[in-house]
């Protein structure tokens, strides 16, 4: 599978290639339709999982690559329905060791995820707009 562009510059999945015409998918909707070759370049800079990938929208997809395991993920739910919150509070209300607490939100810092907030005079943290859009979209999705 590669990914290619047409005239307009749009990717597409190249499914199959006949003589004429190519079979492609639009990977944010995965409808196929065929295309001639003659309007078709090839995006070698683009590696086709990623052409997939970019399906599911900018900040789900950013959650997802920084969420190792379910704990990362209810941390940022938090954050979306509690926050911000204060480092001492998070070390006070959840089973998670410090550590691993500083190593996740280090992690969701460099994302983009959370960013760095003072609470009642503590340093905290809170979820940042990509973070609150994309866990409005995951519960979405699960009803």
């Amino acid at each position: 599978m590669r990914t290619v562009r047409d005239d307009e510059g749009e990717r597409y999945l190249l499914v199959k290639r006949s003589a004429e015409s190519s079979l492609v998918r639009d990977p944010e909707t995965g409808a196929e339709r065929y295309l001639p070759n003659a309007a078709l370049t090839v995006d070698d800079g683009t590696a086709p999982l990623q052409t997939a990938a970019e399906a599911v929208p900018e900040p789900v997809r950013r959650v997802l690559v920084a969420t190792p395991n379910d704990r990362a993920l209810g941390l940022l739910v938090e954050l979306v329905d509690r926050g911000p919150l204060a480092v001492r509070t998070l070390l006070d209300a959840y089973d998670v060791c410090e550590s691993d607490l500083h190593g996740l939100l280090g992690e969701f810092r460099a994302a983009g995820l959370i960013a760095e907030t003072r609470v009642a005079g503590e340093r905290g943290y809170e979820a940042t707009e990509p973070t609150r859009e994309a866990v409005e979209r995951l519960r979405a999705a699960a009803d």
